[in-house]
């Protein structure tokens, strides 16, 4: 008898629910979730929030964001970071967009400093969701920070007439500071993702 390759598959959407359980009401413990700032982290209170959008422009109600920062001075909580500790901010989140009513992903949080003198601040964003092989890799920038966005060597190597598929748009609401960032996965204004 002969070996055949077993079939493909595409991710199904269990990834959000078994990744973010108590978004969902699972009582099993979570190692984050949208809450990535405690009431002592430093730094400029903002919120991160938007919708991903499929290939037929509709709104993905089970992907799954999650989202690695630096903290307000711009140190990553790994120990790989040489600046020192950031102990009281891991930088890091999780949300499920089935668990909002507008299929959303939101996260509290705050805005994060420059890496480095040449890069503007950003986030790193990780998308998963159903019918990916993969998860996908991005980054959001902030509207705000024009100057710094024009210096920075990663967003400049973008297309221009794409960058703005990476920059968040600032509102001020009565609630604090929004940056509103949609995700296209495919066809008219479609995301930048990155090989990592």
């Amino acid at each position: 008898m002969a070996l055949r390759q077993t079939p493909s598959q595409t991710v199904g959407p269990y990834f959000a629910y078994g990744l973010t359980p108590r978004q969902y009401g699972y009582d099993l413990a979570s190692i984050a979730d949208g809450t990535m700032a405690r009431a002592d982290t430093g730094g400029e209170r903002i919120r991160v929030e938007g919708r991903v959008f499929d290939g037929a422009g509709a709104v993905v109600g089970d992907a799954m964001i999650e989202l690695w920062q630096a903290d307000s001075l711009g140190r990553y909580a790994h120990p790989a970071d040489p600046r020192g500790s950031n102990a009281g901010f891991t930088g890091f989140g999780r949300f499920g967009t089935g668990t909002d009513p507008q299929q959303r992903f939101v996260f509290d949080t705050i805005k994060p400093g420059r890496v480095s003198a040449g890069e503007a601040p950003y986030l790193n964003v990780i998308v998963f969701m159903r019918g990916l092989l993969a998860h996908v890799y991005t980054r959001l920038y902030f509207d705000d920070e024009a100057a710094a966005n024009a210096a920075d060597p990663v967003l400049s190597g973008v297309p221009a007439e794409r960058r703005d598929t990476l920059v968040a748009r600032r509102e001020t609401t009565q609630t604090g500071i929004v940056y509103r960032f949609d995700i296209r996965m495919q066809g008219d204004r479609e995301t930048v993702f990155f090989d990592v």
